[in-house]
């Protein structure tokens, strides 16, 4: 409603879309922008609606807070990476991709610390998170990185709302928001977007429950992490002199399956797992097998016994038929590495 508007012709306002009213909207020159602001924050509407033809997004939320403990497994305020001792004692969230690749919107939200002026803390704390693709049946807490893949970092700054887009692939991921120093206590608010639904939620237990249940059953002794890398020179199986193999993995009575690498006997696998194991005697099994319509040729396995005094340095090994450890050779060698500790909450 200023005067420079009515120089503006009626032609000219349509073509920018002005509409002069009291909705907060306003004009101004480039040059008195700058004499009289020095930051600008751009708000991303994020479409979360059912009833919409346009592109619109899976939305979690969870509400959080970095706590502070003296005891290390109870501490929620861990600081950033670089903390290399606390980091992984911050709240940890966990979701999965489900597609081949999937985009995904992260935005961490401190809470506004403006009422906090009166007590010279009213500015924004420096705040960001970590994201890294962890083992596929991971469902307790992240207390050292070993196979782990590190896989986004956000910006880390004094900001109220931090946001990130990446791209990543199918797996399960393990969030972690931080503020930037070690030992700050404030609430936050952390959402994920994604096309489909993430099953976001929070890891608590740092380890299996004891039950009554555990009394009779047995409750885990050792617990075991396995990262299957790549196996090369696997045997052809169709015309084309390829295969479709993907991983199995066995510990008792679970099983692992990583997904279907396509016409390769070379194949990229990077497959993670975790085991809670009670019976420590019985050896980790690790399978190669062809994919196919009506049934899936056996390819060949490696047995490891998987004990903490075992290399947890990168080793190939030699793949061969079903048995024990020494059993007849097959074509192909599978890279892995293993780590195994008795102290469950290690790794």
């Amino acid at each position: 409603s200023s005067e420079e508007w009515k120089k503006v012709s009626d032609s000219e306002r349509k073509s920018l879309g002005l509409t002069l009213e009291n909705d907060g909207e306003f004009w101004m020159t480039f040059e008195d922008w700058c004499k009289n602001f020095t930051d600008v924050d751009i708000c991303r509407i994020v479409n979360t609606s059912y009833f919409s033809i346009h592109k619109t997004w899976e939305k979690k939320m969870m509400h959080g807070a970095w706590a502070k403990s003296s005891e290390p497994l109870l501490n929620r305020s861990g600081g950033c990476f670089d903390n290399k001792e606390t980091f992984l004692q911050n709240p940890q969230y966990v979701f999965d991709v489900k597609k081949t690749e999937d985009k995904v919107l992260v935005s961490l939200q401190q809470e506004d610390r403006r009422k906090y002026k009166k007590e010279g803390k009213g500015d924004s704390i420096p705040i960001g998170f970590e994201i890294f693709k962890v083992e596929d049946n991971r469902n307790y807490r992240l207390h050292k990185l070993t196979v782990q893949e590190r896989v986004a970092t956000s910006l880390y700054i004094n900001t109220r709302t931090v946001f990130l887009k990446r791209i990543l692939k199918q797996g399960r991921y393990i969030l972690i928001p931080t503020t930037y120093h070690p030992g700050i206590v404030t609430k936050f608010i952390l959402r994920l977007f994604t096309d489909v639904p993430s099953k976001l939620r929070e890891l608590k237990a740092d380890k299996p429950k004891m039950t009554c249940w555990s009394l009779l059953c047995g409750y885990p002794r050792r617990v075991t992490q396995i990262k299957v890398y790549s196996a090369e020179g696997l045997q052809k199986q169709d015309r084309s002199g390829g295969a479709d193999p993907y991983v199995l993995i066995k510990c008792e009575n679970q099983n692992m399956r990583s997904p279907v690498q396509h016409d390769t006997t070379s194949a990229i696998f990077d497959t993670q797992v975790i085991f809670y194991r009670k019976n420590i005697d019985s050896p980790v099994i690790v399978q190669v097998w062809n994919s196919n319509v009506l049934c899936d040729q056996f390819l060949g396995q490696a047995v490891l016994a998987a004990s903490p005094s075992d290399p947890r340095e990168e080793q190939t090994l030699q793949l061969r038929g079903r048995g024990s450890r020494e059993a007849v050779e097959v074509p192909g060698h599978i890279t892995i590495k293993v780590f195994s500790s008795d102290d469950l909450v290690e790794l």
